[in-house]
């Protein structure tokens, strides 16, 4: 996965378990697309406590997803829910049976994981 998306997706998960000024700073990197250094000038630190920062959140909202798992759990779903989505459209132009034995196959298995 791309590394900004995978973090965006760790920060929606996880983010709220950082400090705010934490996520003030990771917030202003990831998603503000702000530098090193104008993030550093705004909170009246160095560069390298910016860099140090965003490298011990980034580890933080990664050790959460090693314990908790929600991202992946999230992604795979989607990817169900997206196949669902294309079983749906092949049984309005088949009706046949079989496809609709699959959705519940594959709905069956994200209850079960729920």
């Amino acid at each position: 996965m791309e590394q900004k998306l995978e973090q965006a997706y760790l920060y929606d998960f996880y983010g709220e378990l950082l400090k705010d000024r934490q996520r003030k700073i990771y917030e202003d990197f990831v998603f503000n697309d702000l530098s090193l250094g104008e993030i550093a000038e705004e909170e009246g630190i160095s560069r390298q406590g910016v860099h140090d920062m965003i490298r011990r959140c980034t580890k933080a909202l990664e050790g959460y997803e090693e314990r908790l798992h929600l991202v992946e759990k999230f992604l795979r779903t989607k990817e169900r829910v997206a196949e669902i989505h294309s079983l749906t459209r092949a049984f309005r132009d088949s009706h046949d049976e079989a496809v609709l034995d699959l959705i519940e196959q594959i709905s069956n298995a994200i209850l079960e994981e729920a």
